[in-house]
């Protein structure tokens, strides 16, 4: 099997890096969290992030998809720009990619999940429910793996997840196998 990229999208607050945690665990893959990245860059270089998060983690990506590493990235990754950038990303390196995205459909609990949650990423500052709400976020124009994570245990997502990848997995691989001559 190819390395295989597991791109991560979804408005914050959704659940997103719990599973992507989960799923680097699983498959013992390379574990980037754009927020971690971008907050560094911040305090690191002084410097004030607009695209340089997600071309840094490109390059760090390219290098692990380049000797065959699964590679897991947590990121917002709200328009179709950055989803293709991904995906141009994983087929130069070789790799697969497996898009998924995170929502949580029920408004309300993603409000009480965005206003209660607490920055784990030192003196990160976690967007406000309006922030996230004002979000441009664009809906996906392609077959992806969707999770929703409202009114569910971590459990029972994470394991819808993996079931999914499976899947994905065992299709990439048919896919990948020439037919007979």
């Amino acid at each position: 099997m190819d390395a295989i990229l597991f791109i991560f999208s979804g408005l914050p607050g959704t659940g997103k890096t719990m599973l992507a945690r989960s799923l680097a665990r699983t498959y013992k893959a390379a574990y980037f969290r754009l927020d971690t990245i971008e907050q560094g860059l911040r305090e690191l270089c002084s410097m004030t992030v607009q695209g340089e998060g997600y071309h840094l983690t490109h390059r760090i990506v390219a290098d692990n998809l380049q000797i065959g590493n699964a590679v897991v990235v947590d990121c917002c990754n709200p328009w179709a720009l950055t989803r293709n950038e991904w995906e141009a990303l994983a087929l130069e390196h070789g790799g697969d990619i497996i898009n998924i995205e995170v929502v949580c459909s029920d408004r309300a609990e993603h409000r009480r999940r965005a206003e209660s949650r607490e920055a784990d990423i030192p003196n990160f500052d976690l967007p406000t429910w309006s922030e996230i709400e004002a979000r441009d976020y664009q809906a996906w124009d392609k077959e992806i793996i969707q999770i929703d994570t409202a009114g569910r245990e971590s459990d029972a997502c994470i394991e819808e997840l993996i079931e999914k990848i499976a899947a994905e997995i065992a299709n990439l691989s048919q896919a990948s196998v020439p037919g007979p001559t």
